[in-house]
């Protein structure tokens, strides 16, 4: 494997992670949310990944026919949580029910708090690859002289 394939890998994935940490932050801020423009309580996003060939072009695809097994992460869609919203009893609330319920989204925060530090350890693993990689060229070059 050369060490641009090795940088391509690693920055799909940080790009993957980005989206993921996004998508996380996003449910955390809308945990209150009880009317959003779809109607009803704001629903929990979660990322859907998938491996992809590392290879994008002809040249590539001749190029990395050793090097079949070498995948790439790529943000597949962004699923909306059909889970029920969580029914609280408030009548004040200007979204209540004629019964009193409002319906809350259904966001356990200690999920998404380990969502969000798997995300985090999964970007920085990243960035240390993409370190190790540009200081291997970098030693490569030297033996090179």
């Amino acid at each position: 494997m050369d060490f641009l394939t090795a940088l391509n890998i690693s920055s799909s994935a940080l790009s993957a992670q980005r989206l993921r940490l996004d998508v996380i932050s996003s449910n955390l801020a809308n945990i209150n949310t009880t009317n959003t423009p779809e109607g009803g309580p704001y629903r929990r996003r979660e990322v859907v990944f998938s491996s992809q060939p590392v290879t994008d072009n002809f040249g590539e695809v001749l190029n990395s026919e050793m090097e079949k097994n070498l995948r790439k992460v790529e943000v597949v869609d962004v699923i909306i949580d059909r889970r029920p919203p969580k029914m609280i009893y408030d009548p004040q609330h200007p979204d209540a029910n004629a019964s009193g319920y409002v319906g809350m989204p259904d966001i356990n925060v200690m999920e998404e708090m380990v969502n969000i530090l798997s995300a985090t350890r999964s970007y920085e693993a990243n960035v240390a690859v993409i370190n190790a990689t540009k200081s291997m060229a970098a030693k490569a070059l030297e033996i090179g002289r």
